[in-house]
C-alpha cells in the first residue's frame, strides 16, 4: 500500500511545481528576449551593453536574480549562427558589427585575435571563389560565342547573353564553388566551437 500523503505535503509539492514551472518559463522567456537583442543590435543602431542591462533590470525586477545568463545565451546564438561563409564582400563587412557584439558577451583578449584571423580566413575564401569565377568565364566564353552566334542568326538580331542567365555556366559555377566551400567548411566549425568555449569559459 502506497504512502498516504498529508494535504499540507500535496500543497508543498504543488508549491514547488509552480515555483519550478515559473522559473522555467521566466529562463525561457530570457532567453527569447536574448534573441530579440541581438537581431535588433544587428538591424539597428542600438547600444548593446545598455540594452541588456535593461532588460536584466526588469526580469530581476520580475522574477528576481539569475537571469543574465539566459539573456546572454539568446544574444550569443543569435550571433553564433551568422558565423558562416560570406556570400560578398558586403556579407564579410557586416562581420566588423558581429565581432563587437561578440565581445560584449566574452570579452576576453584573445577574442579578438581570433576573429581577425577568420575574417581574413573568409576573405581568401571570397578571393578563391572570385578567382574560380574569373576562371570559368574564361573556359566557358567560347561555349558562350556559339550560342549566342546561333540565337543572333534565328531571332535576326544580334543577341547578348549574361553568363549568370546561362543555366549552363550557372550550373558548372555553382558546383566549383559547392566544392571550395566544402573545402572551408570544417573552418567554419571549429571557429564556432572555438568562439563557443570562450562564450562558456573552458577557454
Amino acid at each position: 500500500m502506497g504512502i498516504i500523503k498529508t494535504a499540507l505535503e500535496i500543497a508543498l509539492e504543488k508549491t514547488a511545481n509552480v515555483s519550478s514551472d515559473k522559473s522555467s518559463i521566466a529562463s525561457f522567456n530570457a532567453e527569447q528576449t536574448g534573441k530579440k537583442i541581438a537581431n535588433m543590435y544587428l538591424d539597428a543602431e542600438i547600444d548593446l551593453s545598455a540594452e541588456l542591462k535593461k532588460a536584466e533590470a526588469e526580469f530581476r525586477a520580475e522574477f528576481g536574480s539569475g537571469y543574465e545568463k539566459h539573456l546572454k545565451q539568446g544574444v550569443f546564438n543569435v550571433f553564433l549562427s551568422k558565423i558562416a561563409l560570406p556570400a560578398s564582400v558586403e556579407a564579410l563587412g557586416k562581420f566588423d558589427k558581429l565581432g563587437k557584439g561578440f565581445n560584449v558577451l566574452i570579452n576576453k583578449k584573445e577574442f579578438n585575435s581570433f576573429f581577425n584571423r577568420m575574417i581574413q580566413i573568409f576573405n581568401q575564401f571570397l578571393e578563391e571563389a572570385a578567382q574560380y569565377e574569373q576562371m570559368i568565364r574564361q573556359q566557358y566564353a567560347p561555349k558562350l560565342r556559339r550560342k549566342e552566334e546561333e540565337l543572333s542568326k534565328r531571332l535576326g538580331r544580334e543577341i547578348h547573353i549574361n553568363p549568370m542567365e546561362d543555366q549552363e555556366f550557372a550550373a558548372v559555377l555553382s558546383q566549383h564553388i559547392n566544392a571550395l566551400k566544402s573545402n572551408y567548411e570544417y573552418i567554419v566549425e571549429e571557429a564556432r566551437d572555438e568562439i563557443n568555449k570562450m562564450f562558456s569559459g573552458e577557454k
